[in-house]
């Protein structure tokens, strides 16, 4: 669906092709094609309320000056059936318009009538993509990057399905290799001490405490029964009970988080299915394998990459990037366009070769997107906070949400551009005040809500936008309020076309701050009752955009605060 914004950017480019077209018949301009241009949205209000460069575009083309050729245009442009009122020309050439002081008000009954879809776009036209983020390895506890790679992957998931994609979202399980082994070892050496067995666990092992907690379940189950076992069957069971209760943990720490998954996507089916093999067989039948050392390696130069990558070790066993090649294979298999995966800033050595190996199996590169993700800070009384007071390692999502909230903690990760360090104040997360931007988003819904309770309570209703008088909302803080809400599919176009759901979170405190303005410098339900309906459709057009704007981003939508 199209908002009444990009509608008038439309009808406007048309309009100024014409005008060019018309120019050109009358040899006011030569003939020419006319190039790529903009009409968009000012960022200063003086300067209208669409601005194009045409005329700086058409410069080279037509070898002549920009504002020579501003005024050739304007001269021929034809505004019949448009919403301008006047043109003019700034600076070096730009062309702003001017609309008629009701064009904006069009937007209340679409938002009205819409309602749930008010901002959705077609941009999508159904492409698949699928979104693969968090992907922790299922030996231990979610952490803040994993935190802020849950509320980014899952966010984006939802800007993309509102925009007209197909999405999936999916969760790697690093369930195979060597961590796997190492893994093993440290679960025996728990479970050995807690049987009074004098063991170390091994220096390149885990060592987190929560494994201690894994294994003492792992006896109230079966007792003492492994302690004499074969160690090949000791920790081959000790890996599968606790593979089984860490990914069912970290399922329900992203269910609390708001995060729900389409698909789980298990490592050890590559290998169990043959996939690596048949994957690194296709790359030397395409040339990109040679043996050197008695080892395979990937001739990841031939795509960028500083240096050739290793996917058979000389053991015969493959290599984590060898899975990864793959995987991904895999995922392009299934018939995705598209395939996103967030990873950590410190993953962008992987990065060439990754989109490399794609080109390798037949796939474009570009077709394999990487996001990468900065660290993330946690503040408490200004100072970071390091350690968990519970584990006494990393503070995890789990613990996170328990203090500042699941609607603080995903507004927080990603309220700032990924590629940015991220400081995440707790104090902030948790104060209800103007400053913390969760509830000054939450509390201009929260009073939208009242105003409704309050229209009840006097015994009034609600009215519907087209039997209104719109053309009243003519005051500053209304007609910005108007046209912010006007401008919301457009930030959900951007924030699509980008992989910016940080857009969202901005656009929403912008909206609220606009709205709080509003509320404080006119009352809503007054005697007027004109006035009053007109003011009750535009409060009611904000709950409306608010709540599509937080569903975006997962933060819910409180009546009350």
């Amino acid at each position: 669906m199209s908002g009444i914004v990009e509608k008038n950017q439309q009808q406007l480019a048309q309009v100024l092709k014409q005008a060019v077209e018309k120019a050109v018949e009358q040899g006011e301009m030569p003939q020419l094609t006319v190039p790529e241009f903009v009409v968009e949205v000012p960022r200063e209000k003086g300067h209208g309320d669409f601005a194009t460069n045409l005329a700086l575009m058409l410069a080279k083309p037509a070898k002549n000056a920009p504002r020579k050729l501003a005024e050739i245009i304007v001269n021929n442009v034809q505004l019949a059936g448009t919403e301008v009122e006047k043109v003019d020309i700034a600076g070096p050439g730009f062309i702003n318009f001017y609309m008629t002081p009701n064009w904006i008000h069009q937007v209340l009954p679409q938002i009205e009538e819409q309602g749930k879809q008010y901002g959705s776009v077609e941009i999508g036209e159904g492409v698949k993509i699928q979104v693969e983020f968090v992907s922790a390895n299922p030996t231990g506890l979610l952490h803040m990057g994993n935190a802020r790679g849950a509320a980014l992957g899952d966010s984006l998931a939802s800007v993309l399905e509102f925009a007209g994609y197909e999405v999936q979202r999916e969760y790697y399980i690093n369930d195979a290799g060597n961590q796997i082994e190492n893994f093993g070892k440290s679960l025996e050496a728990r479970y050995l001490q807690q049987l009074d067995q004098d063991v170390p666990v091994p220096e390149e092992g885990y060592h987190g405490e929560d494994l201690i907690e894994t294994v003492k379940n792992f006896i109230d189950k079966h007792s003492d029964k492994y302690l004499t076992a074969d160690p090949t069957k000791r920790r081959e069971e000790l890996v599968e009970y606790a593979l089984n209760e860490k990914i069912n943990k970290i399922k329900n720490g992203l269910l609390d988080f708001g995060v729900v998954y389409d698909n789980w996507f298990s490592e050890q089916t590559l290998h169990q299915s043959g996939a690596i093999e048949e994957t690194i067989k296709e790359l030397q039948q395409n040339g990109y394998i040679y043996e050197n050392e008695d080892a395979l390696w990937f001739k990841a130069t031939k795509f960028g990459d500083e240096k050739d990558e290793v996917v058979v070790r000389s053991n015969g066993i493959p290599t984590y990037f060898a899975a990864d090649i793959a995987y991904h294979k895999n995922k392009f298999d299934r018939g995705f366009d598209k395939v996103i995966n967030i990873w950590g800033a410190d993953h962008h050595g992987h990065v060439n070769r990754m989109k490399g190996s794609m080109e390798a199996v037949g796939y474009s590169r570009d077709s394999l997107e990487i996001i990468l993700m900065q660290l993330v800070r946690l503040l408490r009384g200004g100072e970071m906070v390091r350690m968990s007071k519970r584990t006494g390692q990393f503070v995890t999502l789990s613990e996170l949400v328990e203090e500042v909230g699941k609607d603080a903690a995903r507004y927080f990760f990603i309220m700032r551009s990924p590629d940015s360090h991220l400081e995440f104040d707790l104090d902030l997360a948790k104060s209800q005040t103007n400053e913390n931007p969760v509830f000054y988003i939450q509390y201009a819904h929260a009073r939208i809500c009242s105003i409704f309770r309050q229209l009840e309570e006097q015994g009034g209703k609600k009215v519907s936008a087209k039997d209104v008088d719109l053309s009243l909302l003519q005051d500053e803080q209304e007609t910005d309020l108007i046209r912010k809400l006007a401008d919301f599919p457009v930030e959900v176009t951007m924030a699509a076309n980008t992989m910016a759901p940080h857009r969202i979170a901005k656009y929403l405190h912008e909206l609220a701050g606009l709205f709080h303005s509003f509320y404080n410098s006119h009352r809503v339900i007054v005697e007027d009752q004109q006035q009053s309906a007109a003011r009750l459709v535009l409060a009611h057009s904000t709950g409306v955009v608010l709540r599509n704007a937080l569903r975006l981003i997962g933060v819910s939508a409180p009546e009350k605060m």
